[in-house]
């Protein structure tokens, strides 16, 4: 694609950057993801993005992903794309909106954190005194409401979607600020920060952090962790990614109230 347009979106410090030959979209993007452009750094992939006639009725599809011939191919009813990693090339045919890209990125960045010993967690993310906190839960388990709670010496990451990378420097977890917003419609901070502990959230009448074992722990990591692909291989590096997590992050209950004092008990 000859593109006269292109932007970098560096999501956890990994740069990609897409081609466009619509500036109306350049825009669309730089505002989309204002806080994650990044000119100065080199991309480690690249997308053309062909933008398509929106489809009157598009299905409600599940997403599928599916390695062939060495290509990652992605498809939901609204984007097709293929991605050859290797080459560091891919390919996105969509409609001109911003949720589109939105899911190819997650499904990229999942794809990529999996050779890597990471994640992308359903969880909000903030930090507080240079560590992050993350709280994750099934929808409507309090990830906005807490976000929401959060006292001004709290930078966010997110309310919706924790970017969790390996850190072989000390052998801990770094989580990374998202664009992905949830219910609180606000992007996350571009920063991060080693994690100090996960909580798997609960509403109740009195704001309390409670144990959790080890095996309970990594099953509620796994329902949690983003992952589309049915890559046997990948699936078990997700797996095992989920194992080491919990060996080296506390892992713990947080019942809240929603009112402001439960931040009393995360420091």
């Amino acid at each position: 694609m000859n593109s006269s347009y292109q932007i970098t979106v560096e999501i956890g410090g990994m740069p990609i950057l897409l081609h466009t030959q619509d500036d109306s979209f350049r825009q669309l993007l730089a505002r989309r993801y204002a806080g994650f452009v990044d000119s100065s750094t080199p991309p480690r992939f690249e997308f053309d993005i062909e933008l398509t006639t929106p489809r009157a009725s598009a299905p409600d599809e599940d997403v599928r992903v599916e390695m062939q011939d060495g290509r990652w191919r992605l498809r939901r009813g609204d984007f097709h794309a293929q991605w050859d990693p290797d080459a560091g090339r891919g390919r996105i045919r969509q409609s001109a909106n911003p949720y589109s890209i939105d899911s190819v990125l997650r499904i990229v960045h999942t794809l990529i954190l999996a050779r890597e010993g990471g994640f992308l967690l359903h969880s909000a993310g903030a930090i507080r005194n240079g560590r992050a906190f993350l709280f994750s839960g099934v929808s409507g388990a309090g990830k906005t409401t807490i976000s929401r709670l959060a006292p001004s010496d709290v930078t966010l990451l997110t309310d919706e979607v924790s970017y969790i990378r390996r850190n072989d420097v000390d052998s801990g977890y770094r989580a990374c600020g998202t664009p992905f917003a949830g219910e609180l419609a606000r992007v996350g901070e571009n920063c991060s920060a080693p994690i100090a502990s996960l909580f798997f959230l609960k509403q109740g009448p009195e704001n309390k952090i409670d144990p959790m074992s080890k095996s309970e722990a990594i099953r509620r990591l796994m329902r949690n962790i983003l992952f589309f692909a049915g890559d046997a291989e990948l699936v078990e590096n997700v797996f095992q990614s989920a194992c080491e997590f919990v060996e080296r992050v506390p892992v713990r209950r947080l019942t809240f109230t929603p009112d402001t004092r439960v931040w009393d008990l995360i420091r």
